[in-house]
């Protein structure tokens, strides 16, 4: 019954962008995919829904079965027990996403991982039965622990894929560590071996050359695709000594033992660590398309930083990858599979002037002010051009009288004007704000209009900041020019107007003759 509750109050907060892919979906999904075999690249949801619930859990794969794609397939990596059982868990080591330390803890031991000294609770010491009584949690400690206590079991492979319900839904298995568990004389080859021929199994994918290799002729290509999965480009495959950055410049031989390839999505769209911007596109997916190799991208995540050129949007981004004009991959692993849904299923191959699917009224915030500075002319331009259907002006007033557009009476947080030759015209009004300021209505409009606009940065304490080339940029306009660009559009186009002077009573008392 808890299960249910927390998975119907998440439910509930999807429950509208969930109605919008189904919508789309029943249309069917658009034609022209620039992917290997021309079809929608499909959306592989990482451990179940594991943005939100503890990753592998029956509560993350079971959201991702109701709110992504029909087609949908649910990733599971395989460790092995002590009694040869495969389950689905993200690490090696048990300790960062289960409770094994609070049910066994005294049992860490120290193994050497691919020659690394590694200590935690490893998954080859305990048999299933004796991890029955360990619970799975939430792994990535920036994201929400609220469903840590609905005491969620670990799952094996086999209950994973009775999940599975729709024809059209995959399993894919990610296995790693094949030499580890070996010198713990358990076998992931045999492990494949066997669960193939119980579980319809989509897809396997392994960072180790040498595994897939070993497996090529008792996986049968027509039902399961073998996908070599590169990690960062410094790491080194232990089957082949050879580092990531090394092997992806033969392809011709991955094309020889596996159908496709998983890689970070920085192979594709490199992003510049300094600036955070992006930088080209690399070849890497027309090249895999031209030796006939799928490419799957991975690292998928809404709640981490992306590059400026998303402006925090995980949907454009998503986009970048699958309709670019020049590319496709043909699949995107998420830890957020409605956001990849919903870029595949409602925004890809959808211009701006597309039909609205869902009658909403978009209303802008100062313009698009997570783009351009607040109220400026380039913000409103963005806004228009991202196609808002009303657009706003919050009205203040300057010494002579002009009503111009901005977010606040203050002109300090958002324009350079404590820098500037008014400097000196900062004071105190408690019945406006408990903070100094700068004031519109000390100011004429001449000096307003010089005033350098700035970006807002409401989550600056998180150090995330918006995107930095467009800090000082644009102009601060008058309520008039305001409604001049506004009219001249040549679909209809809502305005919004906040006076915000005339619920001042300091303003009245000291402005108003």
């Amino acid at each position: 019954m808890r299960h249910f509750m927390a998975l119907c109050s998440v439910l509930a907060i999807l429950i509208l962008q969930h109605s919008l892919v189904a919508l789309v979906s029943s249309a069917g999904p658009p034609s022209g995919w620039k992917t290997l075999r021309g079809s929608p690249p499909v959306v592989i949801a990482r451990g179940g829904f594991s943005g939100i619930f503890p990753d592998s859990s029956s509560l993350a794969y079971n959201l991702a079965l109701n709110t992504s794609n029909p087609d949908v397939i649910l990733w599971c990596d395989v460790q092995l027990t002590k009694d040869g059982t495969g389950i689905c868990f993200p690490e090696l080591k048990l300790d960062n996403a289960t409770d094994i330390s609070v049910v066994y803890p005294d049992k860490a031991k120290d193994y050497f991982v691919n020659g690394v000294s590694t200590r935690g609770w490893f998954t080859a010491d305990y048999n299933f039965k004796e991890l029955a009584n360990v619970s799975l949690v939430q792994g990535v400690y920036s994201r929400t622990p609220k469903f840590d206590g609905n005491k969620l079991p670990i799952l094996h492979v086999e209950e994973v894929a009775n999940l599975i319900k729709s024809p059209s839904t995959g399993l894919w298995l990610n296995i790693e560590h094949d030499a580890f568990y070996t010198q713990h004389k358990l076998s992931m080859k045999n492990f494949v071996r066997s669960v193939s021929t119980t579980v319809n199994v989509s897809y396997i994918s392994s960072p180790e050359a040498a595994f897939l290799r070993s497996i090529r002729t008792d996986i049968n290509p027509k039902t399961t695709k073998l996908v070599f999965r590169f990690l960062e480009k410094g790491e080194v495959d232990p089957s082949t000594n050879q580092t990531y950055a090394s092997l992806l410049k033969n392809l011709t031989s991955i094309k020889t033992f596996a159908s496709g390839i998983l890689v970070p999505k920085d192979y594709i769209w490199p992003v510049d660590p300094k600036s955070h911007y992006l930088q080209p596109h690399t070849s890497l997916v027309s090249d895999a398309h031209t030796v006939g190799l799928e490419v799957f991208a991975s690292t998928f995540e809404n709640d981490i930083p992306i590059s400026y050129n998303y402006s925090y949007d995980p949907v454009a981004e998503h986009l970048s990858f699958i309709e670019n004009g020049n590319f496709s991959v043909d699949g995107v692993l998420s830890d957020f599979p409605l956001t990849s849904s919903t870029a595949i299923d409602c925004f890809a191959h959808n211009g701006l002037n597309a039909p609205k699917k869902v009658n909403t009224l978009i209303i802008s915030k100062y313009g698009a002010s997570g783009d351009y500075p607040p109220c400026t002319d380039l913000a409103y331009e963005k806004a228009f051009s991202d196609g808002a259907d009303v657009l706003d002006c919050p009205v203040q007033m300057s010494k002579d009288g002009i009503p111009f557009c901005f977010r606040s009476i203050d002109l300090i947080p958002n324009t350079n004007v404590a820098q500037s030759r008014f400097g000196n015209l900062s004071k105190s009004i408690p019945e406006i704000q408990s903070d100094d300021g700068i004031f519109a209505f000390d100011l004429y409009w001449n000096d307003i209009s010089s005033l350098t606009p700035s970006m807002l940065n409401p989550f600056s304490t998180l150090n995330l900041y918006r995107n930095p080339k467009f800090n000082e940029k644009g102009s601060l306009i008058t309520l008039s020019e305001f409604l001049n660009f506004t009219q001249g559009r040549t679909s209809p186009l809502g305005v919004v107007i906040i006076i915000e002077p005339c619920s001042n009573p300091y303003y009245w008392r000291n402005n108003i003759s």
